[in-house]
């Protein structure tokens, strides 16, 4: 394991940059540290136990000592309403460090190598999602829109950037990127300009660290596809005939002159042969006008080999030059873009992160710091996935997530561990797992 990335030492990281949230309080008299609390609410979404600190409570009454001291560092266990007070003040960006520490540790530890797809490159997959929604409550960030009664729908949301890879369940999520309502009221006009604004903040990091992005048709417009290359990412976006007129004119053209370049390959899935057809075309007008960049365009058709039906149609804009020999895996890292929306999106409001759950509104930014400590929740649970054996094993042995967090919640109930190894060695050698 990559004692770097051992669960004690993330730990210790988030705590040293919890210490410098800043303390608005007035005056001396205060019973709990800003940073302290941080760590409290985080351990409530690292454990998916919202009784978690009730329990340490109890515990600490009873036995003098608690997990929540030995595990999460933890000298005192504040209250619900004591915590959202406390961390209302507290904007999300201090916590943008730690998305990248992760990062770096992943990359020099060479776990991200296995990650890497075309061009030898990482994919990060763009997504816009809510987190919140009210009729009623809402404060100063959130947006809003009209309903068909013509009542008021208020609401956060954010855009979820993660890095993904075809045939890989994991997904690493990088800094979010929270939809303001200076944004625009419209939807797409906000993930647009929140996309944006990512860009600018960490296109220095990641794409000299050969990134390619990933994101569904509202991003293959010029502007956004001029921001990349300026800022040298590489780029494979979905892209619709309805979007993109000038762009499918200048194909049709193509198409009838003989001169759009196609070929299939056929593949047998289960019981049934499966054909892939493949059109594509390099120096492609993006749009109209003289200004107009151009972009490779590809497409694929899969169709049941017997019946002609078709089971999967899409189509992309990118910077790579395709070829007879490219264009497929161009096209699979394209079709990995899903994954933001099944394997991080989805996971995080059906797997117990329960994403778009009220954990708390506040006034100022209460919901978007607690949204960004589940994230890290969830981003420390995928690293142990990646570089911790035992905890590995010990998931799998339990087969079920609900499984693993029941047992851990029963555990540290019940039970003082000194240091997280002892945890999970009690774990694993309960469950009689092999050491091998």
């Amino acid at each position: 394991m990559n004692e770097r990335l051992a669960l004690k030492r993330m730990i210790a990281e988030l705590q040293e940059r919890m210490r410098v949230f800043p303390d608005k309080r007035k005056g001396k008299n205060v019973k709990y540290a800003v940073g302290e609390v941080g760590m409290a609410a985080f351990s409530v979404f690292f454990m998916q136990n919202p009784s978690f600190l009730e329990h340490q409570r109890v515990m600490k009454e009873s036995t003098g000592r608690n997990n929540a001291e030995r595990l999460f560092g933890l000298q005192s266990t504040p209250s619900d309403n004591e915590i959202r007070t406390l961390l209302d003040p507290v904007n999300p960006d201090g916590l943008s460090g730690m998305y990248r520490w992760v990062f770096e540790e992943l990359d020099r530890g060479q776990i991200l190598h296995g990650m890497r797809s075309y061009g030898n490159n990482l994919l990060a997959a763009i997504d816009g999602t809510w987190y919140f929604s009210s009729k009623e409550i809402h404060c100063a960030n959130c947006n809003s829109k009209e309903l068909a009664d013509g009542s008021q729908l208020y609401f956060h949301s954010l855009i979820t950037p993660v890095v993904v890879a075809p045939g890989n369940s994991h997904v690493v999520a990088l800094e979010p990127e929270f939809i303001l309502p200076q944004d625009g009221h419209d939807k797409q006009d906000c993930e647009m300009q929140a996309a944006k604004r990512w860009i600018g903040k960490h296109a220095r990091r990641y794409a000299g660290k050969g990134v390619t992005l990933l994101g569904d048709d509202l991003f293959s417009r010029q502007p956004f596809c001029q921001l990349l290359q300026d800022n040298h990412f590489h780029f494979i976006l979905v892209c619709k005939p309805d979007s993109h007129p000038v762009l499918y004119e200048t194909l049709d053209f193509l198409t009838q002159n003989g001169v759009l370049q196609t070929f299939s390959t056929r593949q047998w899935k289960g019981k049934q042969g499966e054909i892939s057809t493949y059109r594509f075309a390099n120096q492609v007008p993006l749009r109209s006008g003289e200004e107009a960049i151009t972009v490779n365009w590809c497409e694929i058709i899969v169709t049941q080999e017997t019946s002609g039906k078709q089971i999967y149609h899409n189509a992309f804009v990118t910077d790579f030059p395709l070829s007879d020999t490219t264009v497929a895996d161009v096209v699979k890292d394209g079709r990995t873009r899903w994954k933001v929306e099944n394997e991080n999106n989805n996971v995080l409001k059906t797997k117990g992160y329960h994403l778009e759950h009220n954990f708390g509104h506040g006034s100022q930014h209460l919901a978007s710091l607690l949204l960004s400590l589940n994230l890290l929740a969830f981003l420390f649970h995928t690293v142990l996935d990646l570089v911790d054996e035992k905890y590995q094993k010990i998931r799998q042995a339990l087969v079920r997530r609900t499984t693993f967090f029941h047992d851990l919640d029963a555990l540290t109930r019940y039970l003082v561990f000194d240091s997280w190894d002892q945890l999970f060695d009690f774990m694993f050698k309960n469950l009689k797992l092999d050491t091998s």
